[in-house]
């Protein structure tokens, strides 16, 4: 059976817009691919720790001894053996909240997400064909001249390339902080974009 792993770093919880666009992105998926079991890991509830010195010393020393099957490495192989991978994070200062870019520091682990051939060139391990981060911002980055200043999208689509993961999509609510806007006419559109999206994922 297939697994798509829903990493979800919406850190205000069900009162975020980000989650509500997620969760209904999920439902769709589950109604079109009821065969997919969906896996979720809730970062506001696990808290993972910072790779404080103590922290990384002895991760080291855990890989250093082939230990790759210890619990603190729980969340890479998580993360390597899912099929299909969801991460939904609100837009935070030009990027997404830290409690992502831990998880991600936490999975990025050489001989489980992505290792090295003979000739020292990097190879994704990952299984999942598709990576589909949901975001939702309050200003407009989706513009030629904002656009360059959005890095967290970016990041996690240079880390699909790490980790072998070929199909980086986004899913977006732009703009949502603009008095100008209908903020409901955008978060609509979002979730319609997010049903079609769920059809193909």
């Amino acid at each position: 059976m297939s697994e798509l792993l829903f990493v979800n770093a919406c850190v205000r919880g069900e009162r975020s817009r980000t989650l509500s666009l997620a969760r209904h992105f999920l439902s769709a998926y589950t109604k079109n691919h009821p065969e997919v079991t969906i896996t979720e890991r809730n970062l506001m509830t696990e808290r993972l720790e910072p790779q404080y010195p103590e922290v990384l010393a002895h991760r080291d020393e855990l890989w250093n001894a082939g230990k790759l099957d210890d619990p603190s490495f729980d969340a890479a192989w998580q993360f390597a053996k899912a099929d299909k991978i969801v991460i939904a994070a609100p837009f935070w200062d030009l990027s997404y909240p830290a409690i992502l870019k831990i998880y991600l520091e936490r999975i990025s682990v050489t001989n489980i997400t992505f290792g090295y051939d003979a000739d020292g060139n990097s190879v994704g391990l990952s299984r999942a064909d598709k990576l589909l981060l949901i975001t939702t911002r309050g200003g407009n980055f989706s513009l030629p001249e904002t656009e360059w200043m959005e890095s967290g999208a970016r990041h996690l689509k240079a880390l699909c390339a790490m980790y072998g993961i070929p199909d980086f999509q986004l899913l977006c609510a732009d703009g949502l902080d603009d008095i100008r806007n209908d903020k409901a006419a955008i978060l609509a559109r979002a979730m319609q974009e997010a049903e079609a999206m769920a059809a193909r994922f």
